[in-house]
């Protein structure tokens, strides 16, 4: 470097000396200033002050960084007493002058002879020694320092490729020498992992020796890898070129899982640690995953054709369970976690989804029968995870069907039928709630299948369930307590829910009801009132009108009663001897008795005079009409063997009180006596003289009555009760009351289509045909033929709310 000389460094303007350009000259070593010696001498044309400059041999070696040069004038002026007073000190002793010379050298430092090839080949060294496993003699910081000079020169882009280079022909060789290896694929697999290993471990340690070139280079210069990752592609490249490697290794791979598949056991780290080299490499999804799958399906598909064949349906379903699980913790334990969806998803395709219809063909039925809940649960989730839920669904609802009809159609086992319905929905809402996880498609279906069996026989299973609650209803179901009692309600509820015809059901609720109520056969008051109560809120205060009126009665009747005793009539007129008590009934509320006659005796004749006195003078302008065949009465029997009460219907008290005057009486005698008609009176003889308890005997013997058959009273009859029952007529259910139920039913229905009819035509004004059934079917809640709303029709249209139009007879107009 040169320097303009500064002012300093020129001589004086009268000195003949001249300084040359100074410069700078860097030599170790650098002398101290006390060996510097400046000769001055006295000019006498300028007070006496004269510099003189003496070159010596040896240059004085200068730091520029000590000089303090200053550009202003003003401080070299005032500098200049002080340096006379130093010349003069100086001037007495003794010294040789010197002159200061400094000099400046141009030149840049350089770098040693051959330093890049010097230190490459240290660097090398230690490269080959790492691939080799060899100790190299240089240490590692030496070597980190090397790597670190040559970035530092500029010189990271030419360390990059040699150090690229010297790997390729390792990582070459490496992989060329597996070529040809071992047959035994688990021992050509450990092979490659040991290399796979290697060179980790080896470009680890090159990386850490040139840290400082991944950290400088590597990151300045875009398109170049890391050291590891440049590693990471020679590896692909060059297993790329060796086609035999990658196929063997791969093919070993896929032997190992099908093996373990098989149930053998294999070296799972060594297929962790392939796996992960495939993934590294990034060849996993082309070169493992996509013939993996491919294997994958074929054995699952073999072995799922096999097994169906071979296994029932739960081993089965336990099987495929099984398998899932065995994939999820293979892509646990070496498996890529992305692979876990695709693999599950082949092997629940073909374990599963091939085999839909032929699992639910095969074992659904079975496993429904036997009420199998886990194995139900575990159909439900494996179809859970294939959607194939409809299937299960439609199933289901098929086995309903078919299980239901067996039920409900089957004629012989009518008694029966409310009873396996009840338990069949049981065993149906288990599994829905067990097995089919509450799903509201499944509920809906366990519905939608019921409503259809139940009213499969129109009519038949609304009866049946009202004949059911009035068994459970009636007095004599011991054992049963109060919870059970209203939990079967509850039960048997829910099917009520199902029937279309209600108005069966009421209609046999209500026959059977007033039964119970007026021969006090009644289990519970409060359970009967329960039942209504629960009716009342599935249909509506309209539904249950009636039967809340029946009870209404049966207590007015209490207080009737017991205001009848205390009257002055009662107390008059009543025959002694005799207790009665009168059920007085709203004819609306109660079912339709048709009338029997019969000539009671003298004593209950007074009874029902003195009663009905009474009843008018307290409800004026009320009629009053006997039903006789509700009635029921307590005998005292005289009997030789002991005496007896007996338990009977009205109709039977008459026919034993004729007895009181006669031994012996035949089936005419007893005719013209009781005015009974011929049906009921032969049933009634049949009830005493043929039933289990015998109080007259039939001469001659047999089951049925004849016309000249003749009755005597038993005076060998005896029993270990004293109060005996004889099963009365009016409990047990005849074909005619059936049929009389069914007729009031139908008779309503034409009352409630007729106001159908008429509603929706007084809206529509005009309608065609085939809307205005379509728009009753909507409307009505019971089931009806089509033919039967046309009869309604036609019905309306004579009694003129409706009329044809005369353009076109399909439309009709309503008539206002």
């Amino acid at each position: 470097m040169s320097l303009s000389p500064t002012k300093r460094s020129l001589s004086n303007a009268n000195s003949s000396a001249t300084a040359s350009s100074p410069s700078f000259h860097f030599q170790p070593p650098m002398k101290k200033a006390k060996s510097l010696a400046v000769a001055c001498s006295l000019d006498p044309n300028k007070n006496g002050l004269h510099h003189h400059h003496n070159q010596d041999d040896n240059d004085v070696v200068f730091d520029p960084s000590s000089m303090a040069l200053d550009d202003d004038s003003k401080s070299d002026d005032a500098r200049a007493p002080a340096a006379a007073n130093l010349s003069r000190k100086k001037a007495t002793l003794p010294q040789p002058a010197k002159k200061l010379v400094i000099k400046l050298v141009k030149a840049k430092p350089t770098l040693p002879t051959n330093f890049e090839e010097d230190t490459w080949a240290k660097l090398k060294s230690a490269i080959n020694a790492i691939f080799l496993k060899q100790p190299d003699s240089c240490d590692l910081e030496k070597l980190y320092q090397a790597v670190n000079n040559l970035c530092l020169h500029k010189m990271g882009g030419s360390l990059y490729q040699r150090i690229e280079k010297e790997c390729e022909e390792h990582i070459s060789a490496a992989l060329r020498s597996l070529v040809g290896q071992s047959p035994d694929l688990v021992v050509f697999l450990s092979l490659v992992e040991k290399c796979w290993q290697d060179l980790c471990d080896q470009m680890l340690m090159i990386r850490g020796i040139a840290l400082y070139l991944d950290r400088t280079y590597v990151k300045q210069t875009p398109n170049v890898r890391s050291l590891w990752d440049m590693g990471l592609q020679l590896f692909r490249k060059h297993l790329s070129l060796a086609p035999e490697v990658e196929h063997k290794t791969v093919t070993g791979l896929l032997r190992m899982i099908e093996s373990e598949r098989l149930g053998e056991a294999v070296d799972r780290t060594l297929l962790n640690h392939l796996l992960k080299m495939f993934t590294a490499l990034g060849i996993y999804l082309e070169s493992f995953e996509k013939p993996f799958l491919e294997c994958t399906s074929e054995f699952y598909a073999v072995e799922g054709m096999k097994y169906m064949q071979q296994s029932d349906v739960p081993d089965y379903l336990k099987h495929v369970e099984m398998r899932l699980h065995e994939e999820h913790e293979r892509c646990l334990l070496y498996l890529d976690a992305l692979t876990r969806k695709p693999l599950i998803a082949t092997a629940e395709k073909q374990l599963l989804e091939r085999h839909i219809p032929a699992i639910l063909d095969k074992g659904f039925m079975v496993l429904m029968d036997g009420h199998r809940i886990e194995d139900l649960q575990r159909m439900y989730s494996l179809f859970l995870r294939v959607n194939a839920l409809e299937s299960l669904r439609q199933a289901l609802s098929s086995y309903i069907r078919r299980t239901g009809q067996g039920i409900v159609m089957d004629e012989e086992k009518d008694k029966d039928m409310v009873p396996s319905l009840l338990e069949f929905k049981a065993s149906l809402d288990s599994i829905l709630e067990e097995s089919f996880s509450k799903n509201e498609a499944f509920c809906n279906t366990i519905k939608d299948a019921f409503e259809h069996l139940i009213n499969l026989r129109q009519n038949r299973p609304a009866e049946l369930i009202a004949k059911f609650l009035d068994e459970k209803l009636r007095a004599g179901n011991k054992g049963t307590s109060e919870e059970e009692l209203e939990g079967t309600l509850d039960k048997v509820l829910v099917l009520f829910r199902f029937i279309q015809g209600k108005d069966v059901f009421e209609a046999f609720y209500k026959k059977d009801l007033a039964k119970r109520l007026l021969l006090g056969k009644s289990a519970s008051i409060d359970a009967e009132k329960s039942m209504i109560s629960k009716l009342k809120t599935e249909c509506g205060s309209q539904f249950t009108n009636k039967l809340e009126g029946m009870f209404k009665d049966i207590e007015l009747s209490k207080e009737i009663n017991e205001s009848f005793k205390q009257s002055s009539q009662a107390r008059a007129k009543l025959p002694s001897g005799i207790e009665m008590s009168v059920h007085v009934l709203t004819t609306g509320y109660w079912p339709t008795y048709p009338p029997m006659d019969v000539r009671l005796t003298h004593e209950l004749n007074v009874y029902q005079d003195i009663f009905k006195e009474f009843y008018l003078s307290k409800y004026s302008g009320r009629r009053l009409m006997w039903q006789n065949s509700l009635g029921h009465c307590v005998l005292k029997a005289d009997f030789p063997k002991g005496k007896k009460e007996l338990a009977v219907s009205l109709f039977q008290t008459v026919v034993l009180m004729l007895f009181n005057d006669a031994q012996k009486l035949s089936f005419q005698d007893i005719k013209d006596s009781t005015g009974l008609e011929d049906k009921e009176l032969r049933r009634t003889l049949q009830s005493l003289a043929c039933g289990k308890v015998r109080v007259l005997l039939k001469l001659p013997k047999g089951r049925d009555v004849e016309d000249d058959d003749t009755f005597v009273f038993n005076e060998g009859f005896t029993a270990p009760l004293y109060r005996i029952k004889v099963n009365a007529i009016q409990l047990k259910e005849t074909v005619e009351e059936n049929t009389s139920t069914t007729e009031r039913v139908f008779q309503d229905r034409q009352y409630q289509v007729d106001a159908a009819i008429v509603r929706i035509m007084k809206t529509r004004k005009v309608l065609s045909h085939t809307l205005l059934i379509t728009e009753l079917f909507q409307q009505l809640k019971f089931p009806i033929k089509p033919a039967d709303l046309k009869k309604r029709i036609e019905s309306l249209i004579d009694r003129e709310y409706l009329e044809r139009d005369k353009s076109n007879p399909q439309i009709y107009n309503y008539l206002a």
